[in-house]
């Protein structure tokens, strides 16, 4: 349910306007040096301030609660929680008998029988993927010296800075959103990460990975295009004995099984379903259809402050492979 990971697992916990939010790691290794001032730079690239993000601005100071001493972590469970005190809820309780169109507010209500927390979409909310990237900057130092980096390539159809930004201006005009697409790049993996048949490295990976708020599609390497290709196009030539192939249409991953190129994979991300333009919606209470504008501080382009949550939970997912990888490792040699 809120856990993932079999030996690096990752338990993520709070409501967007709840007292905290926060992630619980379980089985990170002893005497991984790691400072609270690490997590700065990625909880940085996260947060709001650039023209299109919301308004809302937390200060992110992660309060390490267990699991380091001395500024090195125990083997214990690193409890790492953020304190919500930027919150206006509301509006919130105006909205509670008119679901928001494209959010979660009628299925967590339907499931959780009106128990839920509505407020900023509660447990569902991008708001959690604070404690994410904080569990990612820890995962980073297990994997080391793999390097991840992911970036913004496209918004609203625009592959460049300017129509970027002019795509974003004219969704803030118009009280609309837009989406976009994130890619990551992968280097310095091993051969070997992955298991058939339903633990593929692309099953763990896109698992985890559709977990971030507004991610609606992924793809690797080629993706989509390979349908377009032949056969002869889309197979990557084998040069030499290692594995390193001329063209990389697999994107790093073949069998389900990382082959040792560099991981490349695309991520399709929604526009914010918050929007201020009118919308349509149903009055549980009348049961009858009415017009809804949503007001607020809210994301003309949630994609903007994606990419290192992308990068934190690509790191998640290779912590734990690279463990159990590991692992298999040790038991060959003793065998």
């Amino acid at each position: 349910m809120n856990t993932i990971g079999r030996l690096f697992r990752t338990s993520i916990f709070g409501e967007s306007h709840g007292n905290v939010i926060g992630m619980l790691i379980d089985g990170c290794p002893a005497g991984i040096k790691i400072s609270e001032n690490e997590f700065t730079v990625d909880l940085d690239r996260r947060k709001s301030g650039a023209n299109g993000t919301t308004a809302r601005k937390e200060a992110d100071v992660p309060l390490v609660k267990s699991g380091l001493f001395k500024g090195k972590t125990t083997g214990a469970p690193i409890c790492i929680m953020f304190e919500n005190k930027n919150v206006d809820s509301a509006q919130y309780e105006r909205l509670k008998d008119t679901p928001r169109p494209g959010h979660a507010d009628m299925v967590a209500m339907q499931k959780f029988c009106g128990s839920n927390d509505y407020r900023g979409g509660g447990h569902f909310s991008g708001r959690l993927t604070a404690p994410l990237v904080a569990a990612g900057v820890v995962a980073k130092k297990i994997i080391t010296p793999i390097k991840i980096e992911a970036k913004l390539i496209e918004i609203h159809g625009s592959k460049n800075e300017d129509g970027m930004e002019k795509e974003i201006n004219n969704a803030i005009r118009d009280g609309e959103s837009v989406g976009g697409i994130i890619e990551c790049r992968v280097n310095g993996l091993p051969v070997g990460l992955g298991e058939p048949f339903f633990d593929s490295f692309e099953s763990l990976l896109s698992h985890a990975i559709f977990s971030i708020p507004g991610i609606k599609g992924i793809e690797f390497g080629a993706g989509f295009g390979c349908a377009e290709m032949l056969g002869s196009e889309f197979n990557d030539e084998i040069l030499t004995a290692n594995g390193k192939t001329k063209t990389n249409n697999a994107g790093g991953i073949n069998g389900g099984i990382t082959n040792g190129n560099e991981l490349v994979f695309r991520v399709a991300i929604r526009p914010t379903a918050s929007i201020s333009k009118e919308q349509k919606t149903i009055n549980l209470k009348t049961g009858k259809q009415t017009g809804i504008k949503i007001e607020g501080r809210h994301d003309a382009c949630i994609a903007l402050r994606t990419p290192v949550i992308v990068e934190a939970v690509t790191a998640i997912v290779l912590a734990d492979l690279k463990m159990l990888n590991d692992i298999a490792l040790i038991e060959r040699v003793r065998k």
